[in-house]
């Protein structure tokens, strides 16, 4: 029996993938260093918190993604003034509510940013 047509027997490929598990488990705990073991604050405030920053960090990346979009539209005069004028006041709100909400919830604009690992940060 091979795995995938791959050539390699299916026990094979079960050894390299727990053997990939293995090597990202020993990386994890390399990161931890001192902090000690990984752990999720079950604080219920905490957790409203860190939901409301995973979503407010998105709804602020995708936001950048459509003023980049818009500026090319621009550059390559696909949208009319009165079309500019509205995508731009749109996506300067929904900056301002993105912002909003962040203070109200105590968390900083620097922080509507996701730690990617090796490939940095999402904005």
């Amino acid at each position: 029996m091979t795995a995938e047509g791959q050539g390699r027997p299916a026990s094979r490929v079960v050894d390299l993938e727990l053997q990939e598990l293995e090597a990202l488990r020993q990386e994890l705990e390399r990161r931890a260093g001192d902090a000690g073991p990984l752990r999720w604050n079950a604080e219920p405030e905490e957790v409203r918190r860190a939901v409301l920053k995973l979503v407010l960090t998105l709804v602020d990346f995708v936001r950048q993604l459509l003023e980049r979009q818009a500026l090319r539209r621009m550059e390559r005069e696909t949208l009319t003034p009165e079309e500019a004028e509205r995508v731009g006041l749109a996506l300067m709100r929904l900056e301002e509510t993105i912002h909003d909400l962040a203070r109200q919830f105590g968390i900083s604009p620097d922080e509507l940013n996701l730690d990617l690992g090796p490939l940095g940060t999402l904005t």
